[in-house]
C-alpha cells in the first residue's frame, strides 16, 4: 500500500522524539512545581530551566507566561493587557477575531499585509506574524514603530513563526509548542513588561491560575532547541510546488509577498475546495482549507475574503513539516494535475 502523505503541519505537526523524551522526564518529576516541599522545590527547578531555556531559544528578553497554547495566551493579552484593545488586522486567527468584539479591523491588501500607518492606534494593537491560511508574513518591525509612536502596544500571534523566524519585536507574543514540535496543551504567553499585564492571581507569579504543566514546559524547550534547519529544504519544496500548480492552471495566493517556507495556499479554478479535500484524502493526501479551527466550515474564509480573492472557496493550503520530502511534494503534483483534469 502506498504510504500517506502529510501535508497539514500548519494545524499541528508531528511531535519530535526529543520532546518525548523530555516528556517523560517530567512525568518522572511528578511534584507540584507549587509545593513548598523538596519534591516540589526540584519540579520548580525543572520549570525554571525549561522557561530559561525557551527565552534563551527565542532570544527573548521580556518574561514568559506558561499557557494551554496560543489561543489562552491571545485571550489573557487581550482581557488583561493595561491598555483596551484598539484594533486588530483583518487576517487575524479566529481566536483573536473572537476576542475582538466591535474593535476596528484593520485592512490589508491584495497581498494580505496590513499597512503600517494603518496601525498607528492609541491602545493594544493584534496584528500576527504569520498568515496560518497563506503563509504572508506582516512587516512587524515597521508595525510597531507605528503602534508605539501612537503610545500604544503590539500584541503579535506568532504561533505560525516562533521556532521557525525570528521574534518580532512586540510587547505581548502568543506561542504555541504543537506547531514547532513539541506537544499539544502548552504554550506561552511572552510578556516584555509585567507592567503591561492585570495580574489575576494563582501561579505564573499570579498572571494564569492553575498547576504548571511541567512535563509540556520540558517538552517545549527541548521542541525549540531542535533548530530550524529544515526551513531551506522547506523553501525549495515551496518554490517547486508553486512553479508546477502554476503551469497546471492553479493560481498562488500572495505570491509576491513575503512567506514563511513551510505554508502555502494555491485555488483550482472550478474546484470548491471541499471537493478537493475529499479527493486527495482518497488519494491517501492530508491537506487543508483555510485554519484548522475553521476548516469544517462552509462558509468562505474570512482571510482570503479580506484579500479580495473573489473565489475563496476554491483556495487550498499546504503546508509542510520537517519530514515533508520531494517525493511527497511530486506525488501531490501529480495528485492536483489528476484532480484538476477531473
Amino acid at each position: 500500500m502506498t504510504p500517506s502523505i502529510y501535508l497539514d503541519h500548519a494545524a499541528t505537526t508531528p511531535l519530535l522524539p526529543a520532546a518525548r523524551a523530555a516528556m517523560e522526564q517530567g512525568f518522572a518529576i511528578w511534584a507540584n512545581p507549587s509545593s513548598p516541599h523538596g519534591a516540589g522545590r526540584r519540579a520548580r527547578a525543572a520549570l525554571e530551566d525549561a522557561r530559561a531555556r525557551i527565552k534563551t531559544a527565542l532570544s527573548w528578553p521580556g518574561e514568559v507566561v506558561f499557557t494551554s497554547g496560543a489561543s489562552e495566551a491571545l485571550a489573557i493579552a487581550v482581557s488583561r493587557c493595561a491598555l483596551p484593545l484598539a484594533g486588530v488586522s483583518a487576517v487575524e486567527h479566529d481566536a483573536v477575531q473572537r476576542l475582538a468584539g466591535d474593535a476596528p479591523r484593520i485592512p490589508v491588501d491584495r497581498s494580505g499585509m496590513v499597512d503600517p500607518a494603518a496601525c498607528a492606534l492609541a491602545g493594544l494593537v493584534a496584528v500576527q506574524q504569520v498568515n496560518s491560511e497563506t503563509g504572508v508574513i506582516q512587516p512587524l518591525e515597521e508595525v510597531a514603530t507605528a503602534v508605539r509612536g501612537a503610545g500604544g502596544l503590539l500584541l503579535a500571534d506568532c504561533a505560525q513563526g516562533a521556532g521557525k523566524l525570528d521574534l518580532p519585536d512586540a510587547d505581548l507574543i502568543a506561542i504555541s509548542a504543537h506547531k514547532f514540535g513539541g506537544p499539544i496543551g502548552i504554550g506561552a504567553l511572552l510578556v516584555r513588561d509585567w507592567a503591561m499585564l492585570r495580574p489575576s492571581g494563582g501561579q505564573e507569579r499570579g498572571y494564569r491560575p492553575g498547576t504548571e504543566n511541567l512535563p509540556g514546559a520540558m517538552a517545549m524547550a527541548a521542541a525549540l532547541d531542535a533548530g530550524r534547519d529544515w526551513l531551506e529544504q522547506a523553501c525549495r519544496l515551496r518554490e517547486m510546488l508553486d512553479a508546477a500548480l502554476i503551469a497546471a492552471g492553479g493560481e498562488s495566493i500572495a505570491p509576491d509577498a513575503a512567506r514563511i517556507p513551510g505554508i502555502a495556499a494555491y485555488r483550482m479554478p472550478g474546484k470548491s475546495a471541499q471537493a478537493q479535500l475529499i479527493r486527495f484524502d482518497g488519494m491517501g493526501i492530508a491537506v487543508s482549507a483555510g485554519s484548522a479551527c475553521s476548516s469544517g466550515s462552509l462558509r468562505a474564509s474570512p482571510v482570503l475574503t479580506a484579500m479580495g480573492y473573489a473565489h475563496p472557496g476554491e483556495v487550498i493550503r499546504v503546508s509542510f513539516g520537517r519530514e515533508t520530502s520531494e517525493t511527497d511534494i511530486a506525488r501531490f503534483i501529480a495528485a492536483w494535475r489528476e484532480v484538476a483534469a477531473s
